[in-house]
């Protein structure tokens, strides 16, 4: 399904489905130098907080879990007209009181937020916009997880190089908390193997793998057995 501009909450798939693709990448991306950069990271990966994405220039968004069942996903494309509309599109108007309200008027005083979305009993909401408004940035940056095509697409393309197959199947168990060690030993082995040798840092996609709970129950050595071959 296309995203359409502005965004519309039923153009997002369920926030657990959003949620296993997006990890999915975060996984795939993690490494141990990418970890020790901090605030200064750039990329996707996923901390304590939740999932991340930023290109350090026109993009960066956060998706967290907020309870059980409720998501929230904020952030910025520089196509977004939102914090620039005339008059002023309050991007808070009608959501839910269990929002970190603190956190997002800060980076609303700071101009650093395009848009907002929530997630709770099964369907996504935002505040109202103004009519005529273009674009809230949606499209753009989130089109890559949101959009399965998309997502298959970058996976192909990526350094990992991964064939359709092995794409498909690994978001298909991302998507089903399902992953196992034998998927995530099958992409260190390809990696490994590749003509143009991309490292994969196993400890690091595990820690990540662990903090997003995509594995099933017991399918993957987790905590203080990363560093073992598998």
């Amino acid at each position: 399904m296309a995203i359409d501009r502005p965004g519309r909450p039923e153009n997002l798939p369920a926030a657990d489905v959003l949620w296993g693709r997006w990890a999915l990448v975060a996984v795939l991306e993690a490494t141990a130098g990418a970890e020790a950069r901090g605030v200064h990271r750039g990329g996707t990966w996923i901390d304590d907080r939740g999932l991340h994405l930023d290109d350090r220039g026109s993009t960066w968004w956060t998706f967290e879990r907020l309870g059980e069942g409720r998501y929230l996903l904020y952030g910025e494309d520089e196509s977004s007209a939102v914090k620039w509309h005339k008059p002023a599109v309050d991007m808070l108007a009608q959501a839910p009181d269990w929002l970190p309200y603190e956190h997002l008027r800060s980076l609303l005083e700071g101009w650093e937020l395009g848009c907002v979305y929530w997630y709770e009993n099964g369907a996504w909401a935002r505040a109202p916009y103004p009519a005529g408004l273009d674009d809230d940035g949606l499209d753009c940056g989130m089109s890559r997880f949101a959009v399965r095509e998309e997502l298959l697409r970058d996976l192909i393309a990526s350094e990992r190089g991964l064939p359709r197959g092995r794409a498909d199947g690994l978001v298909a168990a991302a998507e089903a908390r399902s992953l196992t060690a034998a998927e995530i030993q099958e992409v260190l082995d390809a990696a490994a193997a590749a003509a143009e040798h991309v490292p994969a840092d196993r400890e690091a996609m595990l820690r990540s793998l662990e903090l997003a709970a995509l594995a099933a129950p017991g399918s993957v050595p987790l905590q203080g057995r990363a560093g073992q071959p598998a």
